[in-house]
């Protein structure tokens, strides 16, 4: 389900003619909302996913503290990736999904913005930290956590339009319809 136009050579647009890395022009672009949903999977022993359901671990409620900590890193985003734009993010929402049987924990974030660039990076970055700090939570138990697939599942808004990787199409993860802004 992607509208971006195939027919056009791709290019790295944070490059400029002459090969030197730059930071995006956006100033001409109009404002629209953007949406974009990433995902993660941690990979977990079945001893260290069962510490995980119970809440045992030692150092407090993980999913939640990951929950923060994906938040915090979408905010931040523009000081960890340096061509990022910085951004006044409107909504992060970060939501779990658990496998017990396969012992993963999935974790998707989204977040909205009426900007003139997409917010793809502040989704991927909070997907990430969510991960890494469940992996910080948890290495106490298992140092062979694996955090896995990290990707880009969905994005709106912009010349671009809607875009929506594959195996997404499948996923029970709802993408409610982005409206433009005037």
């Amino acid at each position: 389900m992607s509208t971006i136009d195939t027919t056009k050579q791709p290019q790295l647009s944070h490059l400029s003619a002459t090969g030197e890395a730059q930071m995006v022009d956006i100033s001409h672009k109009k404002r629209s909302m953007r949406e974009a949903t990433a995902r993660s999977t941690v990979r977990l022993s079945p001893k260290t996913f069962k510490l995980l359901s119970a809440q045992e671990n030692a150092k407090g409620e993980v999913l939640n503290t990951a929950r923060i900590a994906g938040v915090m890193a979408a905010k931040r985003c523009a000081d960890l990736i340096p061509m990022c734009h910085p951004l006044h993010l409107d909504y992060v929402g970060i939501h779990f999904d658990i496998d017990e049987t396969a012992h993963t924990i999935t974790v998707r974030a989204t977040c909205r913005c009426a900007h003139t660039t997409g917010v793809e990076m502040e989704a991927l970055t909070a997907c990430s930290v969510a991960a890494l700090t469940i992996y910080d939570m948890c290495k106490a138990a298992d140092k062979g956590i694996v955090i896995e697939n990290t990707q880009l599942e969905f994005k709106s808004g912009g010349k671009s339009g809607v875009w929506q990787a594959q195996d997404a199409a499948q996923s029970t993860h709802d993408h409610p319809p982005v409206q433009e802004t005037p």
